[in-house]
C-alpha cells in the first residue's frame, strides 16, 4: 500500500525540494583528528544495529491505543467534546494522536538524515566527516523503523508539521557549515530526545518502548557530537557571529514550541483551529510536557557557548530558563543504560525459551525411550 493512501491529508507535492547552498569541503589531512571525536566515531561504528532484528516486530499493537499513554495527555481530555465521545471515538482519537506524534518523528528523522549527509559534505574536518557518515546511517535506520511502525502497526500517517518543516528549511538553506549542527543536532534532535524520553518512560506498551529506547541510544551520541564540534568552533567566533546564531536558536525554539500543539489532529475531528489552539494552551499536561521537552536543548545551548542576554530572556519567556542547569551527561548515560537493560531482558527471555525447548526435547526423548523399552 502506498504511503499516500495512509495520510490523513496527503502532501500537496510528493517531493519537497530545498535549494542547497554552501560549499562542499574536502580535507586532505587523513592522519590527524580530535581524540574525542575519533572515539565517538569508533563508538558509532561499534553500535550499529539492524532494526529488523533487534526490535521484536511480532509484538501485537492495538492501533486504537498504540502508546498506552494516559488520556490526560490528550488536549481534548476534560472538554465538552470529550464528554460526548464514545469509547470508539476516544480510541480513534488516541490513534490519530499516536500517528501524529510518530509521523513527526519520522519526518524529523528524514530531516536528520539529510542534515547529517550535509555535514559530511560541508564540514571542514575529516574527523567530523567520519562521524557524520555513521550518523547518516543511524538516521536512515530510525526513519525505517518509524515508517514501519506507522505502516504496519498504526496504519495512518500525518504530513509534516508546518513548524518542523520551516525549521528544517531554514537549517538546510543556510550556507554556513555549522548551521546543520545547530538546527538539527541541538534543536530538532534535542527536542526529539526529550519527546522520545517522555513517551518511553510513560508507555506500558513493549514495542514503542523498544523503538524509542534504541533510537535514543543512538541520538545520545548525535547530541554529544554536536556539542563537541560546536563548542570548539564557537570559541573562535566574534560577538556578532554568536548573536546571529543565538537569533537562529531563539526563532527555532519558538517554532519547536508551537509545533507541539497537535492542532491538526483536532481539526480532523471537526474542531476549529482557533478552538484547538485554545485547548492546547489550557492543557496542564501539555504545559508540563512542553517545558520538559526543552530539558535537552537549553543545557546544550548553554554548553556550546550561546548564552547571550537576549537568548536568556527568550528562555525566561518560555518558562524553561532553569533547564539550563540540567545534567546532559547524566541524561545521556541513562539513555544508554535503559537500552542495554532492554537488550538484557530480551536475551535472558530468549535464553530461557531455548533452555525450555531443550528440556522439552530431552524429556520427549526420554519418554520415547521408555515407551520403546517397554
Amino acid at each position: 500500500m502506498s504511503t499516500h493512501e495512509l495520510y490523513t491529508k496527503a502532501p500537496t507535492d510528493p517531493l519537497w525540494e530545498v535549494p542547497a547552498s554552501g560549499a562542499a569541503r574536502f580535507s586532505w589531512e587523513y592522519d590527524e583528528g580530535r581524540a574525542r571525536l575519533l572515539a565517538l566515531y569508533q563508538k558509532g561504528k561499534d553500535k550499529q544495529w539492524d532494526g529488523a532484528t533487534r526490535i521484536d516486530w511480532d509484538i501485537e499493537v492495538d492501533p486504537y491505543d498504540p502508546l498506552g499513554t494516559p488520556d490526560e495527555s490528550l488536549s481534548l481530555y476534560g472538554t465538552r467534546h470529550w464528554a460526548k465521545m464514545t469509547e470508539k471515538d476516544k480510541g480513534e482519537l488516541r490513534r490519530h494522536y499516536s500517528s501524529w506524534q510518530f509521523s513527526q518523528f519520522l519526518h524529523g528523522e528524514q530531516g536528520a538524515m539529510v542534515c547529517a549527509a550535509r555535514i559530511v559534505e560541508s564540514v571542514p574536518d575529516l574527523d567530523a566527516k567520519l562521524y557524520s557518515a555513521t550518523q547518516t546511517m543511524d538516521e536512515a535506520r530510525h526513519a525505517e523503523i518509524y515508517s514501519r511502525f506507522l505502516h504496519e502497526k498504526v496504519g495512518m500517517l500525518y504530513p509534516v508539521n508546518d513548524s518542523l518543516q520551516s525549521l528544517l528549511g531554514d537549517t538546510l538553506r543556510d550556507a554556513r557549515w555549522d548551521m546543520p549542527y545547530l538546527g538539527m543536532q541541538v534543536l530538532i534532535e534535542g527536542l526529539a530526545l526529550a519527546a522520545f524520553g517522555m513517551i518511553r518512560d510513560t508507555t506500558d506498551k513493549p514495542l514503542p518502548k523498544q523503538i524509542l529506547a534504541y533510537v535514543m541510544q543512538d541520538e545520545a551520541r548525535h547530541v554529544a557530537f554536536g556539542r563537541m564540534a560546536l563548542r570548539d568552533y564557537y570559541k573562535q567566533l566574534s560577538d556578532a557571529e554568536l548573536r546571529e546564531r543565538e537569533e537562529f536558536v531563539i526563532e527555532g525554539c519558538y517554532l519547536m514550541r508551537d509545533r507541539l500543539r497537535g492542532v491538526e489532529v483536532l481539526e480532523n475531528f471537526g474542531i476549529s483551529k482557533q478552538e484547538a489552539q485554545e485547548y492546547s494552551e489550557q492543557s496542564e499536561f501539555l504545559h508540563l510536557f512542553r517545558k520538559l521537552l526543552f530539558s535537552r536543548i537549553v543545557p546544550c545551548v548553554k554548553d556550546i557557548g550561546l548564552w547571550g542576554e537576549r537568548l536568556q530572556k527568550a528562555y525566561l519567556d518560555m518558562g524553561v530558563f532553569d533547564m539550563g542547569d540540567s545534567n546532559l551527561d547524566l541524561l545521556m548515560t541513562q539513555d544508554e543504560e535503559i537500552a542495554e537493560a532492554l537488550d538484557k531482558q530480551r536475551f535472558e527471555a530468549e535464553d530461557a525459551e531455548r533452555v525450555a525447548e531443550i528440556d522439552a526435547a530431552i524429556a520427549a526423548g526420554a519418554d520415547e525411550e521408555r515407551s520403546n523399552g517397554s
